[in-house]
């Protein structure tokens, strides 16, 4: 975990996201996926919900721990539900220099895979043309609908909709480069350090990853649907 850390800020000194010149604290804002009245993905002990609290709330810990002049701030600190859009409204009012979503990762319960795909991928913003990737991007999107008149807030986009998505298509993410090169230096360390399997870096269009101003990246840590 620490060399996660290290590469992580060494990643953002190079890209100099964060200017030395500016007096101000480097800000990360980490997401928690998930929460209260949604549960996420599944698992046969606990919930997604759960372990993307508790792993953001150890790294929070961790960063403050080891970087003086780094201020982290989290979507969530508790069991508890929150939009989409507000998560990123709330990393873009708090000027954040990156942001971290956490999520666990899960397949159908229909897949002869099921109990046994593993792996950890991270995720930035774009249109892969995988079928693999646009459905785990629809499945985090999908909690938009324990909104109350979501359609509204999120301008008609249908989550469950492909034709929705092709809009993301002409899209252009001024912070591409930096997201993908902390994507990487993540992943790297996710299969080199905690030993997961390397599912790579992907690009799929989760809508907190739209709507940040900042590099940002989401992780799926692995397979909850796994034992």
């Amino acid at each position: 975990m620490h060399r996660i850390l290290n590469t992580i800020v060494y990643i953002l000194l190079l890209l100099s996201i964060a200017p030395i010149a500016e007096a101000k604290d480097f800000v990360i804002v980490i997401d928690p996926g998930h929460g209260g009245k949604d549960a996420g993905a599944l698992g046969i002990r606990t919930n997604e919900k759960s372990i993307n609290l508790n792993v953001a709330l150890k790294l929070k810990r961790m960063l403050e721990r080891d970087m003086d002049d780094v201020k982290v701030l989290m979507t969530r600190d508790s069991d508890r539900f929150i939009p989409l859009q507000k998560r990123a409204d709330f990393a873009n009012r708090k000027h954040a220099d990156i942001f971290i979503s956490i999520h666990a990762n899960s397949i159908s319960s229909k897949s002869p895979a099921h109990r046994r795909i593993n792996g950890a991928a991270v995720y930035t913003l774009g249109l892969d043309r995988s079928d693999t990737n646009l459905s785990v991007a629809m499945r985090e999107n999908e909690v938009m609908k324990l909104e109350s008149d979501y359609s509204t807030t999120y301008e008609g986009f249908d989550p469950s909709s492909t034709e929705s998505y092709i809009a993301f298509e002409m899209m252009q993410h001024k912070n591409m480069d930096q997201s993908i090169a902390l994507a990487e230096a993540v992943q790297n360390q996710l299969v080199r350090t905690a030993g997961r399997k390397n599912n790579g870096v992907r690009q799929a269009p989760f809508w907190v990853l739209v709507r940040t101003s900042m590099p940002s990246i989401l992780v799926e840590l692995d397979f909850i649907c796994n034992p």
